[in-house]
């Protein structure tokens, strides 16, 4: 253990985690996949971003797959929309043949590109025009999560890129797109798929008869529930679906495979913040249990400071100080004079801190001009007192939220001393074009934050 002045208190710290070589993990031609995973609102599109950029400009051949929403992505990298096809982002060259493409989901679009890569024109027509494959494609859950895995074994599988970062989708639980494979084939493996596929198995109207003698009880239940119309349009979409079924079985495993194989590496993004890190031991633990390969944590908006050897403590007792006028103890009829250890306080945090402190010494007419009845609003000594008081808190507050942060990041330390961690520090402002994103990629190179 190592001693740490941590903002509040100096105390032990736990031995560091080890670091992560994020542009050795970039470089290695080796590695074909990068999954950035975590809870949402961490940084997860920011981070796969600035990896796409960094990896680009060091030689790779990068395509970025986002899934997010917000579309900040497309802002940050100068393109006017993202869609469905990878699309080349100018501005950025790199060496020996670097170039980076991005693209964002469209799940409705890779569903259709499916059923028409995998069914004849005549069915694939019947499938895409049916009212409950229009539902099922635009919004059954886990339809995004299983589309994302369907359009990174379609882009694994073209071979155009030696590279693949992968921003996984907005859902409560960052991990779902483990599990839509599995949870999309139980559906499909399901009773009630069979039931319904019953009829198309049996032929015509022996079909129908089978369906409304033998399994009239479910049928009446089902017409209930999803009125006669949806049922008939689910019945429709399965039978012209049944031969596609084992397809989508096939390439869900195929591609989950492809998740655990050596090339590829998982990125858990996380904030330093309890619920943030919850989630990511969380995420680690799930991957292990998976076999999926982790590379490390990437912790986004670190603070740090640069006067972090003046505690919080220190800085709001000379801040009290200056506020109440450093009145101290003194001789009879020298009442009033500051007190210099203060003001030494007060002038080495000001200076830390981008602020000046205030030549504090004690004016032999003071009161003469008081009695003359000059305003003490104007007295300049007060005015920069004020404004390095309120410096001084403001490096106090900055130095207990530091040390919020390193309790945070021990106790997932203490839980995973072998995951590697990359720091990132936090950015005065959002990131939205490359400039901020290869300002986030050296941070991540780094892998400690400013001041720290």
């Amino acid at each position: 253990m190592t001693e740490v002045t941590t903002g509040t208190k100096t105390g032990p710290r736990m031995d560091a985690a080890p670091r992560l070589p994020v542009d050795r993990l970039l470089d290695d031609p080796g590695t074909r996949i990068i999954v950035c995973c975590g809870a949402g609102g961490v940084g997860k599109t920011t981070t796969a971003a600035a990896l796409g950029v960094r990896a680009a400009e060091r030689g790779r051949k990068v395509v970025v797959l986002t899934i997010d929403p917000a579309r900040r992505l497309a802002q940050s990298m100068g393109i006017d929309s993202l869609d469905n096809t990878p699309r080349r982002v100018k501005g950025v060259d790199g060496v020996d043949g670097g170039e980076l493409h991005a693209m964002m989901l469209d799940m409705k679009r890779t569903f259709d590109e499916i059923v028409e890569g995998h069914a004849d024109a005549e069915r694939a027509e019947a499938i895409l025009a049916n009212p409950f494959y229009q539902s099922l494609s635009a919004g059954f859950a886990g339809t995004q999560e299983y589309m994302a895995m369907e359009k990174l074994g379609q882009l694994r599988a073209r071979d155009d890129w030696d590279l693949i970062v992968v921003d996984t989708p907005p859902s409560r639980s960052a991990l779902d797109f483990l599990d839509a494979p599995k949870r999309l084939g139980s559906f499909l493996d399901g009773k009630f798929i069979r039931v319904l596929m019953a009829p198309a198995k049996v032929g015509g109207r022996a079909g129908m008869k089978f369906l409304n003698v033998g399994m009239s009880l479910m049928t009446g239940t089902l017409s209930k529930l999803m009125g006669a119309s949806l049922l008939k349009d689910v019945q429709t979409f399965v039978a012209a679906m049944d031969t596609m079924f084992g397809g989508f079985r096939t390439r869900a495993d195929a591609t989950f495979r492809l998740l655990q194989a050596p090339g590829t590496a998982f990125l858990v993004v996380a904030a330093p913040e309890p619920d943030a890190l919850r989630e990511a031991a969380y995420f680690v633990e799930r991957l292990a249990a998976e076999n999926m390969p982790l590379a490390g944590l990437v912790l986004n908006r670190v603070h740090g400071s640069g006067a972090d050897q003046l505690s919080a403590e220190r800085a709001l007792a000379a801040a009290e100080n200056l506020e109440e006028g450093g009145i101290v103890d003194q001789e009879p009829g020298n009442a009033g004079l500051r007190d210099s250890a203060a003001e030494a306080d007060a002038a080495d945090a000001g200076a830390r801190d981008g602020g000046a402190a205030a030549d504090a010494h004690a004016d032999a007419d003071a009161g003469a001009d008081a009695d003359a009845g000059a305003d003490a609003d104007a007295d300049p000594d007060a005015d920069v007192d004020e404004i390095t008081a309120g410096l001084l808190r403001l490096h106090a507050e900055r130095m207990q939220v530091i040390a919020r942060e390193q309790r945070t990041r021990d106790r997932f330390t203490s839980l995973h001393p072998e995951v590697a961690v990359a720091e990132v520090a936090a950015l005065p402002g959002d990131v939205h074009d490359l400039a901020g994103l290869r300002a986030i990629g050296e941070r991540l190179a780094a892998g400690v934050p400013a001041g720290a």
